[in-house]
């Protein structure tokens, strides 16, 4: 029985600080490797565009096996913490839950599969040049890899404004 006065024992780490880690080791398990793409392409680039097959075949293979299920984690451990601080009409979580349904939904419909078929079409185009000659990369190629740019370079800031949003809580 506690005596009139003291206090009872709060444990060093609740789940909800637990939640929060999970959350945010999702955030940059999910989203980290997707910021080096940049250098990673510029570097395959330079060591030669018979690399760029590969390169996007680890791509498509990252955000498959990576990013959509760390996506997922970050929106389950999101939503408990929603729910048990009583965030749910707070704009940061709004935001927070339709970045991640924006993010999802680009990534399975614009970057997994535009993703494999410029890995198809740099496997053409470096085919095509199979004799050594230096590799021309088609038209195809060439659109598929900027919308990969574009929407790859959006989706980065969408994950920066909406980390943002949930470290100031507008």
């Amino acid at each position: 029985m506690i005596a009139f006065g003291q206090s009872v024992a709060q444990p060093a780490v609740t789940l909800y600080d637990i939640g929060i880690a999970v959350h945010m080791m999702s955030v940059v398990v999910a989203f980290g490797v997707t910021f080096a793409y940049p250098i990673i392409f510029a570097v395959g680039a330079r060591h030669g565009p018979r690399s760029l097959p590969l390169l996007h075949r680890v791509e498509y293979t990252i955000e498959r096996w990576l990013v959509n299920p760390g996506l997922l984690v970050v929106v389950l451990a999101g939503a408990y913490l929603a729910t048990k601080g009583h965030h749910w009409h707070e704009f940061f979580v709004q935001w927070g839950l339709g970045a991640a349904i924006v993010i999802g939904a680009l990534v399975g419909s614009v970057m997994i599969p535009t993703a494999k078929r410029a890995e198809q079409a740099a496997e053409r185009d470096v085919a095509a040049t199979a004799d050594g000659g230096a590799v021309v990369f088609g038209e195809q190629y060439l659109r598929l890899a900027r919308r990969l740019s574009v929407v790859g370079s959006l989706l980065s800031l969408l994950v920066l404004v909406t980390i943002l949003f949930m470290v100031i809580r507008p």
